[in-house]
């Protein structure tokens, strides 16, 4: 991502419908420290929203960012930050209880280079939560704005996860009541103007009114409370869970 849609999101992340809902799914999957002085590593933190969602789950918190703007931001909020890239992570063998990756692996050419190494920083038995966009038919200027690679199908994340030898424990569909609304948007938005500054296309991330953000925040809660909504239906996300193998 750029510097303008990085100032985006750290004005969005703390009160924005999507990035809340987001925050409610991640927190549903978080497991429990299974030892004391469990560390979890928050991988390509962005402006740093999801970090404190492993420190209210009992971990040792790390954040990790590769862009120097978003890593600003993550130390502006106080929190402790590397800046590295997440295909080679500074960080020696199971190191890790939990690793959390919040639309991360879009971003990285080299995605089955990035699980690899989570395998690796993670303990035996260590978990990966993660969040990916979903659905190949729903690329839009949304998607070259913030500088993504691909799309996921279940199938193609599941392959991902499989080949670096991780083991999958639940995959499911976010965001499945608004995806009518939001494809109807992408696809509006393939031709969308770019900005007269940067030439560049502009992602849908943006301000909503205080009306709008509480009516699609509170479909987002109420997809929430039917966790089994996103088993079988397509949405805009996919949410991820899997586990190191034990030796």
């Amino acid at each position: 991502m750029g510097p303008e849609e990085l100032r985006r999101q750290a004005q969005l992340e703390d009160h924005h419908f999507w990035y809340a809902a987001r925050r409610r799914q991640v927190a549903r999957r978080l497991p429990r420290p299974a030892r004391a002085g469990a560390r979890a590593l928050d991988l390509g933190a962005g402006s740093g929203g999801n970090t404190p969602l492993l420190t209210a789950a009992g971990y040792g918190a790390v954040a990790l960012e590769h862009h120097p703007v978003a890593a600003a931001y993550t130390r502006g909020r106080g929190l402790p930050v590397v800046q590295a890239d997440g295909q080679r992570l500074p960080f020696a063998d199971s190191s890790f209880d939990l690793v959390l990756a919040c639309d991360v692996l879009e971003h990285l050419h080299r995605d089955d280079q990035a699980v690899q190494e989570v395998r690796r920083v993670l303990r035996p038995g260590g978990h990966l939560v993660l969040t990916v966009p979903a659905d190949p038919a729903l690329w839009s200027a949304h998607d070259e704005a913030l500088h993504h690679v691909r799309r996921y199908t279940r199938e193609s994340l599941t392959d991902l996860l499989a080949g670096q030898g991780m083991q999958l424990l639940s995959l499911s569909a976010w965001m499945v009541l608004l995806r009518p609304v939001v494809a109807l948007r992408r696809r509006v938005s393939r031709r969308r103007p770019t900005t007269p500054t940067t030439d560049q296309p502009v992602s849908d991330l943006e301000p909503v009114t205080p009306l709008l953000n509480g009516l699609l925040g509170a479909v987002l809660r109420l997809e929430h409370a039917l966790p089994a909504l996103g088993n079988r239906r397509r949405g805009v996300s996919l949410i991820a869970v899997a586990v190191s193998p034990r030796a």
